[in-house]
């Protein structure tokens, strides 16, 4: 594991594996780097150097109060520094509106790869107060309940699957990452409703999906790609249900780079 130093100080756990040109991966909402160590070796066995690393408030890295989505892009700016530069970015979920938005602030991310990004073009999403309801959840002390709260509001869950996530431990075990649900919310709704400017960007941008995935997930890519100039959808078949396919995924970025 290796450290970068983000803008504000704060302290960014990263890790790289494998030889090659270098992709960052950039995990989405509840998860740490070690959920991407399947597609990193996906990666490495296609030839490339993937780096992998914790979003701040997850898994090693660390955090600052009051962080937002400039804070995430110059942390991805900073991996990305202390990586030596990168080919391209691979953004999953919410990982995938991070790695746009650090692209329209000047991140030299390389290629984008973009996959089922959660993009409100509508704006009927959640509403500007969930990112506070659920930082009032994790200052008392009740991080289980933030990300109950944002599986309900924010991702849309039913409430009898949150329920069965809490009686099966599975709300205990993420309770950790309770401070980086705050962070996502913040994100998504940073990118909400996004004008066309957003989109002028330099990079070569693909849009990754499944072909059964959720209806709004499939929404949101379709029209990120044909609003951004230039950008290809790819329909990875091996993708279902809003879970990467990590075999498939690298073969996609190999045919491209």
């Amino acid at each position: 594991m290796e450290i970068a130093t983000s803008a504000d100080g704060t302290l960014i756990a990263f890790t790289a594996l494998g030889q090659g040109r270098t992709i960052v991966i950039v995990n989405g909402a509840l998860s740490t780097a070690a959920d991407a160590v399947p597609l990193a070796q996906a990666l490495a066995d296609a030839g490339f150097r993937a780096i992998t690393w914790d979003r701040r408030a997850r898994g090693a890295s660390g955090d600052r109060p009051g962080s937002g989505p400039d804070d995430e892009a110059a942390d991805l700016d900073a991996v990305i520094d202390a990586a030596g530069g990168a080919d391209a970015v691979l953004g999953h979920s919410s990982g995938a509106v991070l790695a746009l938005h650090a692209a329209t602030r000047g991140v030299p991310t390389g290629a984008l790869f973009l996959s089922e990004p959660p993009i409100d073009f509508d704006g009927s999403g959640f509403g500007g107060e969930l990112p506070e309801k659920l930082q009032a959840l994790v200052d008392a002390g009740r991080p289980e309940e933030a990300i109950a709260a944002f599986q309900l509001d924010a991702v849309g869950l039913p409430a009898a699957m949150v329920a069965a996530g809490r009686e099966s431990g599975q709300l205990a075990a993420l309770a950790p990452l309770g401070q980086s649900t705050v962070y996502d919310a913040r994100l998504t709704l940073r990118l909400r409703q996004p004008t066309a400017a957003l989109f002028d960007i330099a990079q070569p941008v693909t849009v990754l999906r499944g072909a059964q995935t959720f209806p709004f997930l499939i929404g949101a890519a379709d029209r990120l790609a044909a609003e951004t100039p230039g950008a290809e959808l790819v329909i990875v078949a091996e993708s279902v249900m809003h879970r990467l396919d990590p075999a498939a995924t690298a073969r996609v970025i190999a045919e491209r780079l």
